[in-house]
């Protein structure tokens, strides 16, 4: 049964679209983020004894090379999104999202193997990069082509709360599975289960994604005849078009990037390696502030529907890049003696600003380009941005504090992104809101 209709959906279809639209790209985010949530154990798994701290900037590293295989992700998932369809496209990269991610519980360790063990984690890593790559921009462009112009905000903001779910799902099943095997057995082997245990949510999405239809859009424009020969050259080579790629990673992606990545993963870092915060204490702080800001990102969709994506977008940027600092200072001070109730609202507080910053980002990146070329166009820029500019902060921002010895000289980097991706948003960037996206 299709869950898609042919024609403008009805308000409960639209909910059974987002829902399953929803469904997978949840799934991959926890199966791309569950390898960041347990960097600190993975790091004396799959690296050489002796050194922890070097140790654990090559687990980063290892975690970044799958942002920095995202924006070929995008390039070759949203040019056949473009070309063959937005459902069939994000089947596949679920299946090789799920499959990469069941191996990484399977691969041999550094003490089975020796350098075997990093080089296949690196492989590994790559292909989650490139599948989640294709992935956001088709579930984007899918959801956003049934929904009505003037609530598009508000109904892909629930999209945009599943990375948030994804990575509260990543916390909850290694905290639960710490819990239930204890401290020894979860580092010893435990670990491999959250991997494990993945590919079951996968077959589930699956069967999901495919009881739903084509985009109603992309079938009006593929029966028209009006879709594009090359995606790739209309969206790169057409200055008009490449210039608004180019806004859009520079006046916006790239401001909420850093504020998302520093408040959702560097957060957890800093707490644990920098202010010496207890494992559990911090990863259950971080979930915590994760579950009490999720709904801020329908808010925040909702709430560009009434005064544009624009202000409320760089608003975000504003505040990432003044309140970082005074952020962190509070973190320390409040990390010993440990104050939880201070540091959960501090850490939900830099949180916010990351939900203003992706709350309308689905809606604002769909308006900006035509059908033909949507996919492509919007998936390049959201993956140069989040994937290599956000991606990388937990590496340079960890790398910045141990090169010079500064607990705070991480903060450099995201700062100075946000503040200059909210001055070329201020002044160059259109606002589209509400735009026809058959127009």
């Amino acid at each position: 049964m299709d869950l898609t209709p042919a024609s403008s959906p009805t308000p409960r279809s639209l909910w059974k679209i987002i829902g399953a639209a929803s469904a997978g790209t949840l799934i991959e985010w926890y199966d791309f983020y569950v390898f960041g949530s347990l960097a600190t154990i993975l790091s004396g798994h799959f690296f050489p004894p002796g050194n922890p701290t070097a140790a654990f900037l090559n687990t980063l590293a290892v975690f970044a090379t799958g942002f920095i295989a995202r924006p070929f992700g995008a390039l070759v998932f949203g040019r056949l999104g473009d070309l063959v369809g937005r459902k069939y496209t994000f089947m596949v990269t679920l299946l090789l999202m799920g499959g990469s991610t069941f191996a990484l519980g399977l691969l041999p360790t550094y003490k089975q193997v020796g350098m075997f063990a990093p080089v296949l984690l690196v492989l590994l890593r790559l292909v989650q990069g490139l599948s989640v790559g294709g992935e956001y921009g088709g579930a984007a462009t899918y959801v956003a082509e049934h929904t009505p112009d003037h609530r598009r905000g508000f109904y892909t903001g629930f999209l945009q709360t599943t990375a948030t779910f994804g990575l509260i799902a990543s916390l909850l099943v290694i905290l639960g599975l710490r819990s239930l095997l204890g401290k020894a057995a979860f580092e010893a082997w435990g670990w491999r289960l959250p991997f494990l245990v993945s590919i079951l949510l996968v077959m589930l999405s699956y069967y999901i994604r495919r009881r739903m239809a084509e985009s109603p859009l992309f079938a009006q424009a593929k029966a028209a005849g009006k879709l594009s020969a090359n995606p790739l050259r209309e969206s790169f080579a057409d200055p008009k078009n490449l210039k608004l790629v180019l806004l859009a990673l520079f006046g916006f992606v790239a401001g909420h990037a850093v504020v998302w990545y520093t408040g959702h993963f560097y957060a957890l870092f800093f707490l644990q390696r920098i202010a010496q915060v207890d494992f559990v204490a911090a990863n259950t702080l971080v979930m915590w502030a994760l579950v009490a800001t999720t709904p801020l990102y329908v808010f925040f969709g909702w709430l560009s529907d009434r005064i544009g994506r624009k202000p409320v977008v760089l608003t975000g940027c504003f505040l990432g890049a003044t309140c970082l600092y005074p952020i962190y200072l509070g973190l320390m001070h409040y990390a010993a003696p440990l104050n939880r109730p201070a540091l959960f609202g501090l850490v939900l507080l830099q949180m916010s600003f990351g939900t203003m910053t992706y709350g309308p980002m689905a809606a604002w990146l769909v308006e900006l380009f035509p059908t033909r070329i949507r996919y492509t166009a919007l998936s390049l820029p959201y993956h140069l941005g989040i994937g290599v500019l956000g991606g990388l902060t937990p590496l340079i921002a960890s790398s910045l504090v141990a090169q010079t010895g500064n607990n705070f000289a991480g903060l450099a980097y995201p700062i100075a992104i946000a503040a200059a991706s909210f001055l070329t948003g201020l002044f160059l960037l259109p606002e589209p809101r509400g735009a026809r996206l058959d127009a």
